[in-house]
C-alpha cells in the first residue's frame, strides 16, 4: 500500500481540561478543532497505521474535545476516538492477528492519533478484525457502544433483576442494549425527554418509555418502579434528574454512571439511603472493562458483538456521513438531529 508524507486531519486547538463547565452540546467545531495537513505518522512497535474509512462520532468525542472528558486533550493531535479503515503498516509487535490490508475497528485513546483524518495510530491491542457482512457503519462504532452495551448488560444478567433502567434511552448505546435485553427476555425501562421518541424504543425493546419532561413523570416512574422493582440503573446523563431516578429506586439500588451529558451539578436527594437501604453509586469506563476483562470473555463479547451486526438483530441508526473537508461546517448542526449517528469520513 502506498502511502503519502501527508494527510488531513482535524487537529485538536486546546490542551488539557476545560478551566470552565459548559453543556454537552457541540454547539460549533471551531473552538475546538482546526482543519489542517500534516505528516502522516509511524506507528511504533505494538502499533499500526490504519487508512481511516469512516470515523465514529461519540458523546465522548464531544466531552474530550470541550475538556470535559476524564484523560486531556493534546493540543495539534487529531481528534475521535475510534473507527474502520484498512491496516498499512503493522508494528512488529503489534499482534499476529493484525496484517497489512485487514480491515479493523480500532480506538485510538491509548495512542493519540485520533480517527478524524486519513490515516491513524492505534495500538494492536484496540483494533478489532471486521468479519465480511458487518458494514463500514457498523464496524465504525463497534468499541464504544457495542461492546459498551453488552458489558453492561452482563452486569444486569449478573445482578438477576429482570428489570433495569436507562438514562439517555434513544442512545443509539441504548438501542443496542434493548434489542439484547429483549432478546433475553429483560425489561428495560427507557427514560427520554421526548414524546415522539417512545414508539421508536418499544420496537427497540423497552418495556416502558417514560419522559422527563413531561409533568406526570414523577408519579408515572413511582408507579413503574412499584411495579417492576429495577435494582440496576444505567446513566449517561447524571445531573437532576438522575439523583430523583436514583432516590425513587428501591433498596439495593446500584447507580452506575457511564456518562455525563447534563453537566449541571448531580444531586443525592437522600443521602441517609447509601446507609439504610444499601443504595450504592459507581462508575462504568470501557477502557477499565477491557483492561481488566479475561481474554476469553473479551473475545467472546467481541464475536457477539460482530455477529449481532452481521445477523441483523444489530444495525447501526446513521443520521449522516459527513466528509473530513465539511466536518467543521456540518457536523454540529448533523449531531443535533435525534436519534442517529454521525460518521466523518475522510
Amino acid at each position: 500500500m502506498s502511502i503519502p508524507a501527508h494527510m488531513k486531519a482535524l487537529l485538536l486547538v486546546n490542551d488539557g481540561y476545560a478551566s470552565e463547565r459548559a453543556d454537552a452540546r457541540l454547539e460549533a467545531m471551531a473552538p475546538y478543532v482546526r482543519a489542517s495537513e500534516i505528516e502522516v505518522p509511524s506507528p511504533g512497535p505494538s502499533q499500526v497505521l490504519i487508512k481511516v474509512s469512516l470515523a465514529s462520532i461519540n458523546p465522548s468525542d464531544v466531552m474530550f474535545l470541550k475538556g470535559l472528558y476524564g484523560q486531556p486533550r493534546r493540543q495539534g493531535q487529531p481528534a475521535g476516538f475510534e473507527g474502520v479503515g484498512v491496516i498499512a503498516v503493522a508494528g512488529e509487535n503489534a499482534g499476529a492477528h493484525l496484517k497489512v490490508g485487514q480491515r479493523v475497528a480500532f480506538a485510538t485513546g491509548l495512542s493519540g492519533w485520533g480517527s478524524w483524518a486519513d490515516y491513524a495510530v492505534a495500538e494492536g491491542g484496540s483494533c478489532i478484525p471486521i468479519i465480511e457482512g458487518v458494514r463500514d457503519e457498523d464496524a465504525a462504532a463497534m468499541i464504544v457502544n457495542p461492546l459498551t452495551a453488552l458489558a453492561m448488560f452482563g452486569i444486569v444478567k449478573e445482578e438477576g433483576e429482570k428489570s433495569f433502567i436507562l438514562t439517555a434511552g434513544a442512545s443509539q448505546l441504548c438501542k443496542l442494549m434493548m434489542g439484547v435485553a429483549r432478546d433475553e427476555g429483560y425489561r428495560p425501562i427507557a427514560i427520554v425527554r421526548r414524546d415522539d421518541q417512545k414508539e421508536l424504543l418499544a420496537k427497540a425493546g423497552a418495556a416502558h418509555v417514560l419522559n422527563a419532561s413531561s409533568s406526570g413523570f414523577a408519579e408515572e416512574l413511582k408507579g413503574v418502579l412499584k411495579a417492576e422493582q429495577p435494582r440496576i440503573f444505567l446513566d449517561a446523563v447524571t445531573g437532576p434528574l438522575a439523583g430523583e431516578i436514583f432516590a425513587a429506586m428501591p433498596k439495593r439500588a446500584r447507580w452506575i454512571v457511564y456518562g455525563r451529558l447534563d453537566t449541571d451539578a448531580t444531586p443525592i436527594p437522600e443521602p441517609g439511603q447509601l446507609i439504610f437501604m444499601h443504595k450504592r453509586i459507581e462508575g462504568f469506563w470501557l477502557s477499565e472493562w477491557m483492561r481488566n476483562t479475561p481474554p476469553e470473555q473479551k473475545i467472546a463479547t467481541i464475536r457477539e458483538a460482530q455477529m449481532r451486526f452481521k445477523d441483523g438483530r444489530w444495525s447501526t441508526d446513521v443520521n449522516a456521513v459527513v466528509p473530513l473537508a465539511d466536518a467543521i461546517d456540518k457536523v454540529p448542526e448533523e449531531l443535533a438531529r435525534p436519534n442517529g449517528k454521525v460518521f466523518i469520513a475522510p
